[in-house]
Formats: C-alpha cells, sequence, structure tokens
C-alpha cells in the first residue's frame, strides 16, 4: 500500500511539472493564465511569477487583465522582490483606477519602497522615495483602511533620517572636532524640533562645547565656558531628569571653578 500510495505521489508530482513546462512553452495564453493562477492560489509565487511575465507584454486589454496583472505584482510582493513589486503595483494602480484593489494596490506600492529602505548608515535615497510615495498615498485616501499602517511607515522612516542626520553631527565630537559638532548639533536641533533624539543631541552639544572651552587658549576661554553653561541649561530645561544629568552637573562644576578665575 506504501509503496502504491508512493509511486501515486511521483505521479502527481510528475504531472504537474509537466503541466508546467507545457504552460511555459505553449503560445495559449489561457492555458498560461490558468495555469499561472493555481499556482498562485497554491502560494507557488516564484513559478507563477514566470508564467506573469510571459503573459504580460499582450495581456492588457484582455477580459481578466485586471486579475492577472493584481497577482502579478503580488508575487513579487510575496517573493520580496520590491523594486519589482513597487512597479507592478504603481502600474495595476494607474492602469485600473476603478478597480476595487485600487487602494491595496496603491498602498503596497508605496510601502514597497519602505521595505528598500536601508539601515540609517547607507545612502537614504530610498527612505526619500518611500516618504514622497507613502505620503502621497495619505494625501489621496485620507480615509484609507490602510492610512494607519502608512502613517507608522512614514514616522519610521522619518525617523531613521534624524538618526542619521544626529548620528552625523555627534560624529563630529566622536573624532574632536568640536567646533563643527556644536555646528552640527545645533543645526540637527533646529530641523529636527520633536526629534526623539533631542535629549542626546543636547548632551553631545554641551560636552563639545565643554571640551572646546577646557581646551581653549586664555582669550577665548571665559567666552566658552559660558557657551558651555548655556549648553548646560539647555539640556537640564529640557530634562531636568535627563540620562546625563550626573555627568553633565559634573561638567557644570569644572565649568564654574574655572570661571572663578575671570571673577577676580
Amino acid at each position: 500500500m506504501k509503496k502504491f500510495l508512493f509511486t501515486l505521489l511521483i505521479a502527481v508530482v510528475f504531472s504537474s511539472c509537466s503541466e508546467y513546462q507545457k504552460a511555459i512553452k505553449t503560445e495559449d495564453v489561457a492555458v498560461k493564465f490558468d495555469m499561472a493562477t493555481k499556482l498562485y492560489e497554491s502560494k507557488k509565487y516564484t513559478k507563477a511569477i514566470r508564467l506573469f511575465e510571459q503573459l504580460a507584454p499582450t495581456y492588457r486589454g484582455k477580459p481578466q487583465a485586471e486579475k492577472m496583472f493584481y497577482m502579478f505584482a503580488q508575487s513579487y510582493y510575496k517573493t520580496k522582490q520590491y523594486y519589482l513589486a513597487g512597479y507592478q503595483f504603481e502600474s495595476f494602480a494607474s492602469g485600473y483606477p476603478k478597480s476595487d484593489k485600487i487602494q491595496e494596490a496603491a498602498f503596497l506600492g508605496a510601502k514597497c519602497y519602505s521595505m528598500l529602505s536601508p539601515v540609517y548608515s547607507l545612502d537614504q535615497t530610498d527612505t526619500y522615495k518611500a516618504i514622497d510615495k507613502l505620503q502621497a498615498f495619505i494625501d489621496t485616501y485620507p480615509n484609507s483602511e490602510y492610512l494607519a499602517e502608512a502613517n507608522v511607515l512614514v514616522k519610521a522612516l522619518r525617523e531613521k533620517l534624524e538618526k542619521k542626520a544626529f548620528e552625523n553631527a555627534k560624529g563630529y565630537n566622536k573624532i574632536s572636532d568640536y567646533k563643527s559638532a556644536i555646528v552640527a548639533l545645533d543645526n540637527f536641533i533646529s530641523d529636527y524640533p520633536g526629534t526623539p533624539f533631542k535629549e542626546k543631541a543636547l548632551f553631545y552639544k554641551l560636552d563639545s562645547a565643554y571640551q572646546l572651552a577646557i581646551n581653549s587658549v586664555p582669550s577665548k576661554k571665559e567666552e566658552r565656558l559660558n557657551a558651555a553653561k548655556t549648553a548646560h541649561s539647555s539640556l537640564i530645561k529640557f530634562n531636568a531628569n535627563s540620562e546625563y544629568k550626573k555627568e553633565a552637573d559634573e561638567m557644570l562644576a569644572r565649568i564654574d571653578k574655572d570661571l572663578q578665575q575671570f571673577s577676580k
């Protein structure tokens, strides 16, 4: 019995492969479409894609074209081919504006770009593109069921850009270029007033101002010590219980001690 079932299974597999190969080679688009649909519904997206790619150049305008192009886009999406999926979803949205899948396609097309957004330390071209695409979706479909997810994605992408900007500014502090660090951190705080990195930015500005002051030539030391004291005040004003308070207060004590020589 087991041998019979095994033989039957092998026969089914080979029959399925044979049908697939037949669909690949045939000129009959109906056969290709039926096999592609069967594969898509079985979640065999990679095989389905090969047939969709054969159908796409000549299928637009046919009765089943809308369904085919939707499945084509979804197959790329399910296999994480986000560049191709994004293109297909956008093409679907522009080609079938009255489709009941229009909002889903428009959203997933935009979402694909967010999936392409790299880690913050790399070039962020795709991140900017994703934000633009998602914002366009939000503006076009303000009542969409996908609105909440779109807003979450935009928020995460913007925070990634903020993190990159913050890390770039902080980088000057890490290489002891304190003058540049102060300017870069000031610009960051100005450009991103609501950023979750504001407290860190204020601390690194204080540290940069402090390091610059205590290592200054005598003629510039008083001015720079006072600037560092102002930076401390900004940090504590922002958060009186800052995680950096202990370190910041130690800097302030040194600043006040060094300033005493100028009050004599």
